[in-house]
């Protein structure tokens, strides 16, 4: 039975909001859409932009609970029940959240997996090489260094 994958540290580098990975994320792509790409995809990707896009979904809840007659309207501050602010949710949620975060968040994902993709290519061919190198049937490395020991000197 093979022991379970503990996730706990992986999710915390992960969730957090960390320039030095933005950056160097950032330097593994050409081009300025790749790089804005990535950029928001880390970005959108911490814990600190899901608060805040938690806060932003909340901000409409109290107008949503007063006119379901949930709460009386007199116990929630006017401001939030005010029309002008669940417009403001909803168009932030609705479109541009929804419809143009979503487009560059995949944008950035496929940027950010070729990237992935050429790095490990990259180990594989130098892992090749390097296993190349120690192969005793192969020419040049160990066996080079073999025949020499094992020629007979004159």
């Amino acid at each position: 039975m093979s022991k379970p994958v503990k996730t706990h540290r992986h999710l915390a580098r992960v969730v957090r909001f960390s320039p030095s990975e933005i950056k160097a994320a950032m330097r593994d792509v050409e081009g300025v859409n790749a790089k804005l790409a990535v950029l928001i995809t880390k970005g959108v990707g911490s814990m600190a932009c899901a608060y805040l896009f938690s806060m932003i979904a909340l901000a409409s809840l109290p107008a949503i609970l007063t006119q379901a007659g949930a709460l009386p309207s007199g116990a929630v501050p006017h401001f939030l029940i005010n029309p002008g602010l669940i417009l403001i949710v909803a168009w932030i949620a609705q479109t541009f959240i929804q419809l143009v975060l979503l487009s560059i968040i995949m944008v950035g994902q496929s940027v950010q997996s070729d990237a992935a993709d050429a790095r490990a290519e990259g180990t594989f061919t130098d892992t090749e090489r390097i296993l190349d190198a120690l192969s005793l049937k192969t020419e040049g490395g160990l066996k080079a260094i073999l025949d020499a020991i094992e020629k007979p000197r004159a």
